[in-house]
């Protein structure tokens, strides 16, 4: 049995996926991304980042937001296999 890998949103590679397993932080910002569409459960890929810790270019379903880095470390991401 393989064991999957865990990583943040933040320190995935671009056009990488995944299911997002829990986001580490308040009611707030765990309220505020599940109206974004992003919440446990859900698939997401990493379309692009900016460097130095730029917004991070996103796609939960048929959606594609820009999510800064900070609300990024946050969200963890069970990889896809491939």
């Amino acid at each position: 049995m393989t064991e999957k890998k865990l990583v943040y949103l933040s320190g995935m590679h671009a056009n990488q996926s995944g299911r997002v397993v829990r986001i580490e932080g308040g009611a707030g910002l765990v309220s505020r991304l599940s109206a974004m569409g992003i919440r446990p459960g859900r698939k997401i890929t990493k379309l692009s980042s900016m460097l130095l810790r730029g917004p991070v270019f996103t796609q939960a379903g048929s959606t594609r937001l820009a999510i800064g880095f900070g609300m990024a470390s946050k969200i963890l991401v069970e990889l896809d296999e491939s």
